[in-house]
């Protein structure tokens, strides 16, 4: 009967035991004071690259995942048509520049002939007063100063009309040659491609994407904090970063933005129960110098908030 009983002691206290390992491994571990957990995805500033003239491709540099410098050519669009719109435009102004010489020499010969005509008409002018012109010689006279006068003016509205074509002429220059230059599509800032939207042979839109880039040196990681965390967060503060393709890495980052608005937990975030909480989006600048992190990978972090607190090795979950 003792035996019994001991061994039922025995049986309960190993049970206690175990209960309370069990309890021990599953009790959530908590961080050290002054080191805050939270998770969200790797974002990148992405830039769009359009088309901004219409034609088939004929040439593309482009391959996902590579790199491209500030200016590199990306993409070429058949300049054919863009350069005959220029010579065209070219060749229409040499022609109006011609024609507005020819003008200004007629005016100067016809402004001539008008002052002529006006020296003589005055002349006969002073003759007739006196009753020494005929009214017959008066009339031709005053003829020929009006037909001077009017031809001037003529040829002066001519030269404005010119005028008007070649202002017109001189904008389908410029605009063919923008549209000339705007074939050859480069790189607005050093950034890997991350998406290849066309393919040589097709025909490029107006507007129409060519590529997305991506700076993968300035990449940025969305966090989100309870409300009752965020007062201890200072902008600057450090953060590490840790990715799952390198679990045994960490990047260093720093907080350069808080949300001033509040805002349920987005569903992204990986604890469902985090979901109902009101909180706050922190944005990190994470460095990534080799371009090892991409867009879109999902991460943990860990903020410093206090800088007495030293980083514990190695960093983990809180459950």
């Amino acid at each position: 009967m003792n035996r019994a009983w001991l061994w039922t002691g025995l049986a309960v206290a190993l049970l206690g035991v175990g209960a309370y390992a069990l309890y021990r491994y599953l009790a959530p571990t908590p961080l050290p004071e002054g080191i805050l957990y939270a998770n969200g995805h790797v974002e990148g500033t992405e830039v769009r690259v359009a088309a901004e003239v219409g034609g088939r491709v004929v040439d593309s540099a482009l391959v996902e995942g590579e790199p491209v410098g500030a200016g590199a050519p990306l993409v070429r669009i058949d300049p054919a048509d863009y350069e005959i719109a220029l010579k065209q435009a070219r060749a229409d102004l040499l022609t109006l520049d011609a024609e507005a010489r020819g003008i200004g020499d007629e005016i100067a010969t016809w402004r001539h002939h008008l002052a002529s005509a006006a020296r003589e008409l005055e002349r006969y002018r002073r003759l007739g007063a006196q009753g020494s012109v005929s009214p017959q010689r008066l009339e031709e006279a005053t003829d020929r100063e009006r037909e001077a006068r009017g031809r001037v003016d003529a040829l002066e509205a001519r030269l404005a009309a010119n005028r008007a074509r070649q202002e017109a002429a001189a904008a389908r220059r410029a605009l063919a040659e923008s549209q000339l230059a705007r074939t050859e599509v480069r790189a607005p800032r050093a950034a890997t491609v991350l998406v290849k939207a066309i393919e040589p042979g097709e025909l490029a839109q107006p507007g129409q994407t060519l590529a997305m880039l991506v700076d993968l040196t300035d990449l940025e990681l969305t966090v989100y904090v309870p409300e009752r965390e965020l007062g201890r967060l200072r902008l600057g503060a450090p953060a590490r970063v840790r990715v799952d393709a390198f679990p045994e890495r960490y990047f260093e980052a720093r907080i350069e933005r808080i949300d001033q608005r509040a805002q349920f937990t987005p569903r992204e975030v990986h604890m469902p129960e985090e979901r109902v909480l009101t909180v706050f989006g922190v944005t990190l600048n994470v460095t990534n110098p080799d371009g090892a992190l991409k867009p879109g990978m999902p991460a943990d972090a860990w903020i410093r908030w206090n800088p007495d607190t030293p980083w514990p090795e190695p960093l983990w979950i809180p459950r």
